[in-house]
C-alpha cells in the first residue's frame, strides 16, 4: 500500500509531468488515487491545466496575452533601479 501512496509534493511533480506527457501510466495512476484523499492536489492540478491552456502553452502555440516591447523595457528599467538601490 505504502507504494501506491505519495505525498502532495510527489503529487504535483506529477500533475505538471501529466501536463507534458511525460508521466507513467503508474504515476497518472498514483495521482489520480491521492485525488481521492486530497482535495488540494485535485484543485492545484485543475489550476495548473486551466493557466496552461489560458496559456496555450499545451500546444505549443504562443501565449494569448503577452508583454509589448514597450513594456518589457519598462519592466526591465524598472528592475535595474531596484538593483541599485538595494
Amino acid at each position: 500500500m505504502s507504494k501506491i501512496k505519495i505525498t502532495c509534493d510527489q503529487a504535483t511533480t506529477i500533475c505538471d509531468k501529466s501536463q507534458y506527457g511525460k508521466a507513467s501510466l503508474v504515476e497518472v495512476i498514483k495521482l489520480r488515487i491521492h485525488f481521492l484523499g486530497c482535495k488540494f492536489c485535485a484543485l492545484y492540478t485543475k489550476q495548473n491545466n486551466l493557466l496552461s491552456k489560458i496559456l496555450n502553452l499545451n500546444k505549443g502555440g504562443s501565449a494569448i496575452c503577452s508583454m509589448t516591447e514597450e513594456e518589457k523595457k519598462l519592466m526591465r528599467s524598472q528592475l535595474e533601479e531596484k538593483k541599485t538601490d538595494s
